[in-house]
């Protein structure tokens, strides 16, 4: 059976991750890692925390619905009309499945997040 309720640690041990292309980091600092809390059996949802050098990506379509809360760092989205908003430290917000989105981190980004696929 799977825990339901839990507390989850903004600091767990990271395993290595390589959701960012090669190309898109944007220091001599390519480092990225995953910590995941809880998947759901059918991988629908999944809760967990990110973190990732400096990097700057063009998402024409973003895979997942997806909440998150920046831990530490800062990251800078910009979206399809120009229009960018930054978040740092405490910061939460809300990516919808299918926005197109320039992510770009701009100090390495520690986020939690909650996806829902």
């Amino acid at each position: 059976m799977t825990q339901t309720t839990f507390r989850i640690d903004p600091d767990p041990a990271m395993e290595p991750s390589a959701l960012t292309g090669e190309g898109a980091f944007t220091t001599g600092d390519h480092s990225e890692g995953n910590h995941t809390h809880f998947e759901a059996p059918d991988e629908s949802i999944s809760v967990g925390t990110w973190e990732c050098a400096p990097c700057r990506e063009v998402v024409p379509s973003w895979p997942v619905h997806e909440m998150m809360t920046v831990v530490e760092g800062a990251v800078t989205l910009t979206h399809n009309d120009g229009r960018s908003e930054s978040f740092g430290p405490g910061d939460t917000f809300y990516i919808a499945k299918g926005q197109h989105v320039v992510w770009e981190i701009t100090e390495k980004l520690r986020k939690m997040y909650m996806i829902v696929g």
